[in-house]
């Protein structure tokens, strides 16, 4: 992505000592292959009735965008799409339109959780020792992938054998009471806004998803229950994740500037929604090795 280089804001010090992609910077060489599970299995609670997965951003369904961002990374082997059982069916239909040579598509579960170990166990075929969890909902992730972002994740992860993107927090946070009442301040310096990719060992990972009882809300959280050490490194903070409609307008906005596409005066999330469908790719009909496949 072109412009400044996201910093952490005042008070907060890079986890790695550097800033993002900045001078000095010289990551270990990525291993190949890395597997990718990309969730997208969600409800769209919050999106007013919208699925937020198969929205249109600049003529393209939004997952479409965060897939193909890996799908062209190189050292990216294997990558399982995990959606929705009703979703399943356009998951394939996309894969076939824009020709996905990586792409394994993948039913979810219940929880999130559920959703990333079915999609590990099935990542488990292509025999990769590093896993990358992402969030189907960010799409701008192409840019930073193509800044390093992946090679600094597992450089990071190779300490602990679990990192995360992350970004320091801007506001300041409040722990709030269910009655509203404020309970706890604390200092922002040591609050970190996490996001994805988070990177793991392979075998960690699936052992702690398939050990791990407790809801959780991201995969770093199921490692720590099991007392394993995560570390953090720089995000950005155009890793938007699109979650109410009015993500959509900015995600867009971000996707325009590092597509180099001129800026329009956006009338609004509901136009966003009703942009066309994506035309089908150039790519020759897949091959796979079973319906799965894409």
């Amino acid at each position: 992505m072109t412009g400044p280089t996201p910093t952490p804001a005042s008070g907060h010090t890079s986890p790695t000592g550097r800033g993002e992609g900045g001078e000095g910077y010289n990551p270990s060489p990525i291993p190949s292959p890395v597997g990718v599970v990309v969730v997208a299995a969600g409800e769209s609670r919050r999106m007013a009735g919208v699925d937020k997965i198969f929205t249109p951003l600049l003529g393209l369904p939004l997952i479409a965008h965060t897939v193909e961002a890996f799908e062209a990374y190189p050292s990216v082997g294997s990558l399982v799409l995990v959606l929705s059982r009703d979703r399943v069916e356009l998951g394939y239909d996309l894969a076939q339109e824009r020709g996905w040579r990586k792409v394994t598509i993948c039913q979810g579960g219940p929880r999130r959780q559920d959703s990333v170990r079915l999609g590990l166990e099935r990542l488990s075929e292509e025999k990769c020792s590093w896993v990358a969890v992402h969030d189907g909902a960010r799409p701008c992730i192409g840019p930073l992938l193509s800044e390093g972002l992946l090679g600094r994740g597992i450089t990071t992860a190779y300490e602990t054998g679990a990192a995360v993107a992350a970004v320091p927090a801007k506001d300041t946070i409040k722990v709030v009471s269910r009655d509203g009442l404020v309970e706890a301040t604390p200092p922002r310096a040591t609050l970190w806004m996490v996001q994805t990719p988070q990177i793991f060992r392979y075998d960690l990972l699936l052992e702690a998803h398939r050990a791990c009882q407790e809801t959780v809300t991201d995969d770093a959280s199921i490692v720590e229950v099991l007392g394993h050490r995560v570390k953090v490194f720089m995000g950005s903070y155009s890793n938007l994740k699109v979650t109410t409609p009015e993500d959509l307008i900015v995600a867009e906005a971000i996707l325009r500037a590092t597509k180099g596409i001129e800026a329009t005066p956006h009338p609004g999330a509901s136009a966003s929604l009703r942009a066309e469908a994506p035309s089908p790719g150039s790519g020759p009909p897949l091959s796979h090795r079973e319906r799965g496949k894409a």
